[in-house]
Formats: C-alpha cells, sequence, structure tokens
C-alpha cells in the first residue's frame, strides 16, 4: 500500500499570469505558498483483476480506456501506457474542490507521486510538476495555470518564474523567520460557503488574453508587477505594505470578470477591512472559496467573521510538497 499526501495552497501575488495564454507572449511571475491542508491518494493491489477508484464515486472497470474520470484515466495512461494494471485507488481531501486552493493540481500530483512509487519509479518535483501540467492543460485542454502543480509538487513560499519557452524557473521566497512567523499568523482563510468550477472564469482571461484584449493584457501586466512589489514588500519585512498591495490586487482582480465576486462577497470583503484587515481577495480564479485577509488585529477580524456566519480554517505553511506519508 502507498499513501501519498500533495498540499492545497495560497497565491500571495500575481495570480493570473501562469496562463500560456500570457507568459508564452510576456513572462508570467507569481508567489504561491502551500499549506498543511491536503489531497491524499492511496493506492493498492486488489485480489481480482481488476481497476476501482474510489473518489465522490465508485468506479470499477477492466481497462483504462474505461474510466470515466477523465485525470484518473489520463494519468493511468501515462504511467502505465499500454497496460491495465489491477490496481485500487482512493482518494480523499481535507477540503473540498471548487474552493479555489488548487485542489484538481494537487489531486495530480498526488496521483502521479502515487503511481510512480507503486511502480517503483523515481521522480523530481520539477518532473512530477510537468508531468501533471501535461495531463491537465495539454492532454484534457483545461483553461488553467501551472501554479497549482509546481507548488504543490515544490511546497514552501516560493517564487515561480514562467518562461516563454515553457520553461519554470523556482525560488524560495527569501523573508527572516520573525517576518514569515509573523506572515503566518496574520494571514487568515475564511469559506464563503460559495463553491466553483475555475474554468469558466480562466477561459475568460485565456480567450482575451489570446485575442490581445487590452483591458485585460493591462490587468495582468499590472497584477504581475504587483506580484514583484509583493516580493520586493516581503523580503524587506514591510507586511504592511504586503498588506495594501493584497488590496489594490483584488481591486484589479474583480475587474478581470464580471462573475469574479459578488455582493455578498463584496459586503464581507468591506466588513473586514473596518474589522482588522489590511488586505484581501478571493483565492483562487475567484467566483467563490476562501477569502484570504492579511490582518493587523487577528483577533477584530475572526470576531466580525464569525458574526456573519464565515467559518475561517486556521493554517500553517507546508515546506515537503507533493510526498510519501506512508508505504507497506
Amino acid at each position: 500500500m502507498i499513501i501519498v499526501r500533495s498540499p492545497l495552497r495560497i497565491t500571495l501575488g500575481g495570480g493570473g499570469t501562469d496562463l500560456a495564454s500570457y507568459y508564452r507572449e510576456y513572462e508570467g511571475f507569481l508567489i504561491s505558498a502551500a499549506i498543511d491542508k491536503y489531497v491524499y491518494i492511496t493506492v493498492y493491489h486488489p485480489f481480482t483483476p481488476v481497476i476501482n477508484l474510489k473518489y465522490s464515486k465508485l468506479e470499477s472497470v477492466k481497462a483504462i480506456s474505461e474510466i470515466k474520470h477523465p485525470i484518473f484515466r489520463e494519468t493511468l495512461r501515462l504511467v502505465y501506457r499500454n497496460e491495465n494494471p489491477s490496481i485500487e485507488i482512493v482518494s480523499f481531501a481535507d477540503i473540498p474542490s471548487g474552493t479555489g486552493l488548487g485542489s484538481s493540481g494537487s489531486f495530480t500530483t498526488a496521483l502521479l507521486k502515487a503511481l510512480h512509487t507503486y511502480k517503483k519509479n523515481l521522480i523530481h518535483p520539477k518532473e512530477l510538476a510537468e508531468q501533471a501540467c501535461n495531463i491537465e492543460i495539454n492532454i484534457l485542454k483545461e483553461p488553467i495555470g501551472k501554479q497549482d502543480q509546481y507548488i504543490a509538487a515544490y511546497g514552501g513560499v516560493t517564487c515561480f518564474e514562467f518562461k516563454k519557452d515553457e520553461s519554470v524557473k523556482a525560488y524560495p521566497l527569501k523573508i527572516d523567520k520573525e517576518v514569515f512567523c509573523d506572515l503566518e499568523d496574520n494571514l487568515l482563510l475564511f469559506f464563503t460557503g460559495y463553491t466553483r468550477s475555475a474554468s469558466a472564469i480562466l477561459y475568460e482571461q485565456h480567450k482575451k488574453s489570446k485575442t490581445a484584449d487590452k483591458a485585460m493584457l493591462g490587468n495582468l501586466h499590472f497584477i504581475k508587477e504587483l506580484g514583484v512589489q509583493s516580493k520586493k514588500a516581503l523580503e524587506k519585512g514591510d507586511l504592511r505594505k504586503f498588506g495594501e498591495l493584497m488590496n489594490e490586487h483584488w481591486e484589479y482582480k474583480k475587474k478581470r470578470s464580471n462573475v469574479m465576486s459578488n455582493e455578498k462577497i463584496n459586503q464581507w470583503y468591506d466588513l473586514a477591512l473596518k474589522n482588522g484587515a489590511m488586505g484581501g481577495k478571493l483565492i483562487g480564479a475567484g467566483g467563490g472559496g476562501f477569502l484570504m485577509f492579511y490582518a493587523s488585529n487577528t483577533a477584530m477580524l475572526r470576531r466580525a467573521m464569525s458574526k456573519v456566519g464565515l467559518e475561517e480554517v486556521r493554517f500553517r505553511f507546508d515546506f515537503e510538497g507533493t510526498k510519501v506519508i506512508g508505504q507497506s
């Protein structure tokens, strides 16, 4: 039996510049942080010659080609090629999908790591991220970026540069331990109660970027610059500036799509700013999921959000990335 976990993530700056429609022309940059909320994959050998899959549904098939779940199907096809293995795979997660924390990328990296380990293949985080991106973006044609797969594979609080030639440069954010602890303590996540598919919002961005829409490109250029400024602020230990940049980021992010936010989310956001938050944004593509804030007064913010019924999910950063946590 193999048990693998892969971390979910939050974005600290530059989100949206990891889509190919943007970085192939202008290069992308963002800061991403893995958190201690995970997608888990368990793989073991069944007693009968069958492929059993257990996720939100159950599938039991004889051949990979019969699998309905697209990521399961294409990941097994990539690892096993022309074989039809006897295998049982179970997937579960700390937080449900559609909440903006990159669960699809985490799921794919966890599944790949588990299958490679099951077959006794050694795989580097870079190769793991590349294979996950290939499955989701190239094979399944999802209109998504590369951030989720890379941060899940690498872990940490990491800067990513997305190059025109499809290469990705990854390196850790260089911040002092005291600043790091303050950042971790003062970032708060609250669930909005809305779940959504990122595909529609990201497809709109992809389409406008491909057609050189001036408003979209100008927005993404500015978001990338905010990501660079966020990196500088964090490395200088200027967390007040970082919070202000988050607020500016959110104002520009809302302009990318008319379904990025809604009246209720805007009300919660405004309430947070009046109760200890210095800045914040919806995590992920938008439209729902989690609101993240950087707070100067976490106790006040928690009280205000609790009064309007928003549940906080507390977290710490993860520095291990996708890893095997059990093997027998």
